[in-house]
């Protein structure tokens, strides 16, 4: 155990980065972003502008294609690699997903997405059809990862403890109060509290896959702990600590189930009474064949009589 420890310590800092095994969800969906981060930097900014108007989820798009662009807004993080979102996204699920799985955090981070975006663009679509507001505010520019990053924030920090838990939770709504006060985005910033509380409410989710988890990572650690001792007298070539190998070929090192039993020998049948009769009547006849009152012309009865001269 003393030379495993080290090793634990240092794989640990590895485990907050994304692999291909480990975390595949949140591995290649960072690929992704880094392609069109780079892309939005260097690629040309008229064909750039014209992709991010694309995959705007304002209301306009919303009820055009919803599906196209709740996917597609995605896919950009807002504000490039140099974005606080894009190391929150690396970190926050990639430690979600070691914990419950690909599909629980693909699920989280796609239901606080949508939620949020549905709950701040839908109100925008009411107003301006009541004429509270302008035609322009259809067309508003809206993309990014931050609505499904804050629901994975949620849902992870109802795998804390509770004081742990409490911490983070004000950390992270100091942050959203600070950023309703500033005003610059209302519907997005609105937006980022209801996405922190759709990840909150998905806790019971991700409580029961991380105990499930757990709990056969446990087992197969304990059939993991046999040791050479319990394999020998699993396999018959050892006894436990405290009892001697029975005499015979179990000693030598030959299990017990190897050997073959000997047949019991076969107790000989009794001969019948009548047959035994019949062969001493057979015998006698041979040696003394007058005895056998029939003489060599055939069978001796009561009928025939005293035999003359």
């Amino acid at each position: 155990m003393d030379e495993r420890a080290p090793r634990r310590l240092a794989a640990r800092p590895v485990r907050l980065v994304p692999d291909p095994r480990g975390t595949p969800f949140t591995f290649w969906y960072a690929l992704v972003l880094l392609g069109t981060s780079v892309y939005a930097r260097y690629g040309d900014p008229a064909t750039v502008s014209a992709l991010l108007r694309g995959s705007s989820t304002d209301a306009a798009h919303l009820a055009t294609v919803p599906l196209l662009v709740l996917v597609a807004s995605a896919l950009w993080i807002a504000g490039g690699l140099a974005s606080p979102y894009a190391i929150g996204f690396v970190l926050v699920l990639t430690a979600l997903e070691r914990r419950v799985g690909g599909l629980r955090v693909a699920a989280v981070f796609l239901g606080g997405h949508v939620a949020a975006t549905l709950a701040t663009e839908i109100p925008v679509g009411l107003w301006v059809m009541a004429g509270r507001l302008p035609e322009t505010s259809l067309h508003r520019l809206d993309y990014g990862i931050s609505f499904g990053l804050l629901a994975c924030v949620g849902a992870l920090t109802a795998l804390f403890r509770p004081l742990p838990a409490a911490v983070v939770l004000a950390g992270v709504s100091a942050l959203l109060v600070l950023d309703l006060l500033a005003y610059e985005d209302p519907l997005s910033n609105w937006g980022h509290p209801l996405a922190l509380l759709s990840g909150l409410a998905s806790g019971p989710l991700v409580r029961r896959r991380r105990r499930y988890r757990e709990l056969r990572r446990s087992q197969e650690r304990e059939g993991m702990r046999e040791t050479s001792e319990e394999r020998n007298v699993r396999e018959g070539r050892r006894m436990p600590t405290g009892q001697r190998m029975p005499e015979g070929p179990e000693s030598r090192g030959v299990p017990e189930r190897s050997r073959i039993p000997e047949a019991p020998e076969a107790p000989e049948a009794p001969e019948a009474p009548e047959e035994r009769v019949g062969c001493e009547a057979r015998r006698s006849a041979v040696r003394d064949p007058q005895a056998s009152g029939a003489g060599a012309g055939g069978r001796a009865s009561a009928e025939d009589g005293p035999t003359g001269v």
